[in-house]
């Protein structure tokens, strides 16, 4: 074989290479994270870190692009409140207080304000981005020795920071409107007399997780590369 032919089939298996490598980007995120839980309902009114407790998060993403990403995420987390810490006082002045642990699964979409990630200058990726997400999600809970379950929607904020092509690094802020009023127990369900229904009358809490991920499930295993 002729040395210039040699030199350009060298060449191309470079190139191609080079091509691969620098647009290795990944299908799949998996993680966890710690943080703190707020709670908002008839045992607290008004400041949502009034009693703040503990949460733990594992979470799966689906990498659909640089903009959008579908996560699972599985919470496991405490929340408590306290009527004597309360301005205003209940009708029949008698104090209640809880605490709980709670389970939650949801299913969320993330929207990137920034090309979230590292690689070619013509993507404008950022190793930074902030983000919204809304999703749905189920969580159960105890409180005295009562079980109950809930549809949840969750919405919030996040910021995600990438410190190397495959971990990522985030901060997240979701507010979580639960469709029940039991979240504090039967002692304060419709304590002020106003009758509950689906969408009035139900509490809240809030999760701020700090998280770490790592990415993988090579998008670009052969030089085949498609957005």
């Amino acid at each position: 074989m002729p040395r210039f032919l040699k030199s350009i089939l060298l060449s191309i298996s470079l190139l191609c290479a080079l091509h691969c490598a620098a647009q290795e980007d990944y299908r799949f995120d998996i993680g966890g994270g710690l943080g703190m839980t707020g709670y908002l309902g008839d045992a607290n009114a008004a400041n949502l870190w009034q009693n703040p407790s503990w949460d733990a998060e594992l979470l799966f993403r689906y990498i659909a692009n640089p903009r959008w990403n579908f996560k699972t995420n599985f919470y496991i987390g405490g929340l408590r409140g306290n009527t004597e810490s309360m301005a205003n006082v209940l009708p029949t002045e008698e104090q209640f207080k809880f605490s709980t642990t709670f389970y939650e699964l949801g299913e969320m979409a993330e929207f990137h304000f920034f090309n979230y990630g590292m690689g070619e200058r013509y993507r404008k990726l950022k190793r930074f981005t902030p983000y919204i997400t809304a999703g749905v999600s189920m969580t159960l809970w105890s409180v005295e020795g009562h079980t109950y379950a809930g549809f949840t929607l969750p919405v919030g904020i996040g910021f995600k920071y990438k410190p190397s092509r495959r971990l990522n690094l985030g901060l997240e802020f979701l507010m979580k409107k639960v469709f029940s009023d039991r979240l504090d127990g039967d002692n304060l369900v419709d304590p002020i007399g106003i009758k509950s229904s689906f969408a009035k009358n139900t509490d809240w809490y809030s999760t701020l997780t700090f998280t770490i991920s790592y990415e993988f499930s090579k998008r670009c295993a052969q030089c085949h590369y498609k957005e």
